[in-house]
């Protein structure tokens, strides 16, 4: 799907989206592209939601870390590949 902003900069989603994912979006933006997340009402419900009781028992610290440090290494792997094909 592809879609333009308008003059003051707005993008509109079509409302098939908005019904699917709803009305609240993150932007998320990266070395090589900017893209949209869908934000649930209660997000920790949204969470518990996807991932069921996967991470019941974890500690959240250490969770929270291992997150970090792999975005980290994706967007210097993503960085990386971009500068070498320059």
């Amino acid at each position: 799907m592809s879609k333009s902003l308008d003059e003051r900069g707005r993008l509109y989603l079509p409302k098939e989206v908005r019904e699917r994912f709803g009305e609240q979006y993150r932007i998320v933006e990266l070395p090589s592209h900017v893209a949209l997340f869908p934000v649930d009402d209660d997000p920790i419900e949204g969470v518990r939601a996807a991932v069921g009781d996967a991470f019941e028992g974890q500690d959240a610290d250490r969770l929270k870390t291992a997150a970090r440090d792999r975005i980290s290494d994706d967007v210097a792997t993503e960085t990386g590949d971009r500068t070498q094909g320059e």
